[in-house]
């Protein structure tokens, strides 16, 4: 018997500011995929991702990620896979999409779709 993985399309998003460092992107989640898959509890969760070693922590301990509009998990780490998988910055209205898997607790998986 197979377990189904819980996987949900999440977007890519930016703050209109392109670092160099990679600061300021992020992963944007629907709001009923962050209730359904997080948990308020979480001080972080742990992203895995594609092609990437190791994991990276991401606070969501903080109102904006539990807010009903932002919901950004931002790390520069993040903007940095993104400037290595994508091109950087992507058309206005045109934000790449993502797959991200929930693994187990407050781990996840980013690939590409």
């Amino acid at each position: 018997m197979s377990v189904v993985k819980e996987r949900m399309l999440v977007s890519v998003w930016n703050n209109s500011k392109h670092h160099p460092t990679g600061a300021g992107y992020g992963i944007k989640i629907k709001a009923k995929d962050r209730n359904a898959y997080f948990d308020k509890e979480w001080k972080y969760v742990v992203l895995l991702l594609e092609g990437r070693y190791g994991g990276i922590q991401v606070n969501i301990d903080k109102k904006s990620f539990w807010d009903p509009v932002c919901r950004e998990l931002c790390h520069k780490e993040i903007g940095l896979w993104l400037k290595k998988n994508f091109k950087i910055p992507w058309k206005k209205g045109k934000p790449y999409k993502l797959i991200m898997e929930h693994i187990k607790d407050n781990r996840f998986k980013i690939t590409h779709k």
